[in-house]
């Protein structure tokens, strides 16, 4: 069964290594997006975590927005659409 619920249950996965793990991209990587998981880990990593701060927040809106839209909404953004950043 590949209908809106069973794509949605990834909203909350996402949401909470966002929140938790925001800096190192994990969250990017659940919802399929390889190429901005990598930029996000690069950044905290490369910079010696200089950068993991700007990625964390990056990481904590992101998942904020996650959770807080309906599953229909972040099925067709995240999913269907494919829109990587916010």
């Amino acid at each position: 069964m590949t209908g809106p619920t069973t794509r949605a249950d990834k909203k909350i996965a996402a949401g909470i290594c966002a929140i938790l793990l925001g800096a190192l991209g994990i969250h990017k990587f659940i919802l399929g997006y390889t190429t901005e998981g990598l930029i996000m880990l690069l950044v905290s990593v490369l910079t010696c975590g200089l950068g993991a701060w700007v990625m964390g927040v990056i990481g904590m809106v992101e998942g904020i927005i996650y959770l807080t839209k309906s599953d229909d909404e972040f099925v067709n953004t995240y999913i269907a659409h494919k829109k990587g950043w916010f």
